[in-house]
C-alpha cells in the first residue's frame, strides 16, 4: 500500500511506524503538518491509500478525511477523547490505559475505532516514559491491525475490534492552574505525580527560589535522604532547595522533600536545563549528597552499578540514565570516572546500559545553547567543548581491552549515542529500539565519537557513507541484518534486561572467553598500528570545527529550533518523498 505518515512532528511514534511499515513492504511517505493546503498537497501529490497520524496537535481539514481513510493514533483507550489523554491519566495515578487507531471524522477524536490496545499504567513512571515504550509499542501493533481490516475503496473497517464494556469520555486540555504546585499544601507525593504528567512538556508551574520555573524530572527521596532531611536543625520552608545531587537540586516538602533533576526559569529564553545549572548561584551553596555507584534500589542518581554471576565470571553492569538522553560535559566526566572505577573490578564482561527510554542521544544542545547567554562563552566554544567529552567517553570504551564490552539499548539511541554504543565489542538491543546513526539532521554535523572508525569496521565503508547521508530511521531487525547491531534479543523492552542479563552471564562463564578478549586485543593493536584512533579524532574534529566556528550557520540555527522547539516550515525532502 501506499501510506502518508501525516504528523505534527517526525518523533520517536512516527519515526517506529515508518520503520515497521516500510519493513513489512508499504511505500511509505512523511508530511509534516504544517498547514491545512501543505497537508492536502501532500495528499494531492502522493496519492495515498490510507492517511495514519500518529502525532497531531490540530484537527485534519475535511479535505482530506472526505477524501482518504485517516487512521489517527489517541494516546487513549476507546472513548477517551481530548488533548490531554495521558496527562490525565499519569495525574489521576490511573492504573489501566491504553492507544487507539480511530477514523478521522467531523466531531474530534470521535470516529469509527478501527484498532486498540490496553495496558498497564506503569507506578512512578512520566507521561513522556509511558508514551515512549506502551503507548508507542501499542501504537504499532494496533496500526499493523487496523490496515489488516483495510480494503481498496472502502470508507470502513472490514470488521470492528471488540470494545471494553466501559468506554472513557471527553476531557479537556489540562490547565497551568490545575498542576500549579502550592507549596502550602503541596507534599511529596501528589508534587511527584504532577511533574510526572507534565514530563516532558509542557512541565509543572512553580515557584522556587522567588523565581518562576517549569519543573521537570522528579525522583523520589529515598529513605535515607529523607531521615537526613529530617535531621536538619533548620527547617527550610517548602519549595526551598536543601541539597544537590548530580543535576539535581531537593526540594523540601510539607512533609518530606523529592529531587527535581530539570527545571525552566520561565522568560524569553527559557531553556529546560539541569537544576543545579538553572539555578546555579543557589545551588552552589548547598550541601552536595553523593552516592556511591552500587547503593541501595531506592537510591536516585544518573549512574548506578549493579554485579551478577560467580566469582571468575562476573557481569558488570552500568547504567547512564541521562535526561533524554543527553549528555553534558559534567555528565561526560561523571561517565569517563566511572567507567574506569568499574574496569578496577573483576568482571569479565562490562554492560553499558545506558538509560531506561534512551540510551544515549549524543550531546546535550540545551546546554549548549544556554553557553550563548553566559558571559565569556559562545555556543560554539561549548559545542567544541561538549564534543571533545563525548570523545573522551568513546575512547574509554575503546580502551578498555581487558574485557568484553556490550551495549545493551534499552531504549533508542541518535546521533553520537548511537556510535558510543558501537564503541563496544558488541551491541544488543530489542525490537521496539530505533537508531538514527547520523547527524546530518542537526544543521548537516558532520559528526565525531569515532564514527569513520566505528561504523565501516561493521558495515563497510560504502554502507557507512550510504546510512549517514540517507538521515533515516534505522529499526533493530534492519540494523541487526546490516551488521550495525549483533543481536536483537526481545520484542519491547520489557523482556529484554533480563535476557541481556542472561547473555551476559553466558559470555562471562564461556571457555572462549580468554581466547576472545585476547583476539580483541590484538585486532585493536592493529587497528591502531595502521590508523590512530587520535588521527581519527583530529580528522573528525577538523570537520566538527568548521560546524562550530565556520561561515555556515546550518548548525547553529538547527540546534536553536530544535531547543526552542521552532514550528517546522517544511517537511525535509528526504522524508516525504512524493516531493
Amino acid at each position: 500500500m501506499k501510506i502518508l505518515l501525516l504528523t505534527h512532528a517526525f518523533n520517536g511514534l512516527a519515526q517506529r511506524l515508518f520503520v515497521e511499515l516500510g519493513a513489512r513492504g508499504h511505500e511509505v511517505s512523511v508530511e509534516l503538518d504544517i498547514a491545512d493546503a501543505v497537508s492536502i498537497e501532500a495528499v494531492e501529490l502522493f496519492e495515498p491509500d490510507l492517511v495514519v497520524a500518529p502525532f497531531l496537535k490540530r484537527r485534519l481539514p475535511e479535505a482530506i478525511w472526505s477524501r482518504v481513510v485517516c487512521l489517527v493514533v489517541h494516546p487513549g483507550p476507546p472513548g477517551d477523547r481530548g488533548p490531554s489523554a495521558l496527562d490525565w491519566a499519569v495525574l489521576d495515578g490511573a492504573s489501566e490505559w491504553g492507544v487507539t487507531v480511530l477514523q478521522a471524522a467531523a466531531e474530534y477524536d470521535a470516529g469509527t475505532i478501527w484498532a486498540w490496545r490496553g495496558f498497564a499504567l506503569r507506578p512512578a513512571a512520566t507521561k513522556a516514559s509511558v508514551y515512549r515504550r506502551e503507548v508507542t509499542d501499542g501504537a504499532v501493533s494496533a496500526v499493523i491491525e487496523a490496515i489488516g481490516r483495510w480494503g481498496p475503496d472502502s470508507v470502513a473497517p472490514q470488521d470492528t475490534p471488540p470494545l471494553p464494556a466501559r468506554l472513557g469520555d471527553w476531557r479537556p486540555l489540562v490547565t497551568k492552574a490545575q498542576r500549579e504546585v502550592d507549596w502550602s499544601s503541596c507534599g511529596s507525593a501528589e508534587l511527584l505525580r504532577r511533574i510526572r504528567s507534565a514530563d516532558g512538556s509542557p512541565g509543572v508551574y512553580a515557584m522556587v527560589c522567588g523565581q518562576p520555573c517549569r519543573l521537570h524530572d522528579a525522583h523520589e527521596a529515598s529513605a535515607s535522604v529523607l531521615a537526613w532531611v529530617a535531621a536538619q536543625a533548620d527547617s527550610a520552608a517548602p519549595g526551598t532547595p536543601i541539597a544537590r545531587r548530580g543535576p539535581a537540586l531537593l526540594l523540601r516538602t510539607i512533609a518530606g522533600a523529592a529531587w527535581v533533576g530539570h527545571l525552566r526559569r520561565e522568560g524569553e529564553a527559557a531553556l529546560k536545563l539541569p537544576a543545579t545549572r538553572a539555578l546555579a548561584a543557589e545551588a552552589a551553596t548547598l550541601p552536595e549528597l553523593a552516592v556511591e555507584l552500587e547503593r541501595a534500589d531506592d537510591e536516585w542518581d544518573e549512574l548506578r552499578y549493579r554485579e551478577y554471576g560467580g566469582a571468575g565470571a562476573r557481569v558488570g553492569w552500568l547504567e547512564f540514565d541521562f535526561h533524554n538522553g543527553a549528555l553534558s560535559e559534567r555528565q561526560a566526566r561523571r561517565l569517563v570516572a566511572a567507567l574506569r572505577e568499574v574496569r578496577g573490578r573483576d568482571t569479565r564482561v562490562l554492560v553499558l546500559a545506558g538509560g531506561a527510554d534512551f540510551f544515549s542521544n549524543g550531546i546535550h544542545l540545551h546546554a549548549i545553547e544556554a553557553a550563548a547567554f553566559d558571559a565569556g562563552d559562545s555556543a560554539a566554544d561549548a559545542s567544541w567543548r561538549h564534543i571533545n567529552a563525548i570523545d573522551d567517553v568513546a575512547l574509554e570504551i575503546l580502551g578498555t581491552t581487558d574485557r568484553i564490552t556490550v551495549a545493551a539499548l534499552r531504549g533508542n539511541a541518535g546521533a553520537g549515542g548511537c556510535f558510543l554504543a558501537l564503541a563496544a565489542d558488541q551491541v544488543w538491543a530489542h525490537r521496539g529500539v530505533v537508531m538514527n546513526p547520523h547527524y546530518k539532521n542537526m544543521g548537516n554535523l558532520y559528526g565525531s565519537e569515532y564514527w569513520t572508525y566505528l561504523l565501516p569496521r561493521r558495515v563497510g565503508p560504502q554502507a557507512a557513507q550510504a546510512l549517514m547521508q540517507q538521515r533515516l530511521p534505522l529499526g533493530a531487525a534492519d540494523a541487526q541484518r546490516s551488521g550495525v547491531i549483533d543481536a536483537v534479543l526481545a520484542e519491547d523492552a520489557a523482556a529484554f534486561e533480563a535476557r541481556a542479563i542472561a547473555r551476559a552471564l553466558e559470555l562471562a562463564a564461556d571457555p572462549a572467553w580468554p581466547a576472545a578478549v585476547a583476539a580483541k586485543a590484538a585486532r585493536r593493536a592493529a587497528d591502531e598500528a595502521v590508523k590512530p584512533l587520535a588521527a581519527y579524532r583530529a580528522e573528525e574534529l577538523e570537520r566538527m570545527k568548521r560546524n562550530f566556528y565556520g561561515f555556515d550557520p546550518s548548525y547553529h540555527v538547527a540546534r536553536h529550533h530544535f531547543v526552542h522547539r521552532k514550528p517546522h516550515a517544511w517537511t525535509p525532502r528526504h522524508l516525504a518523498r512524493h516531493r
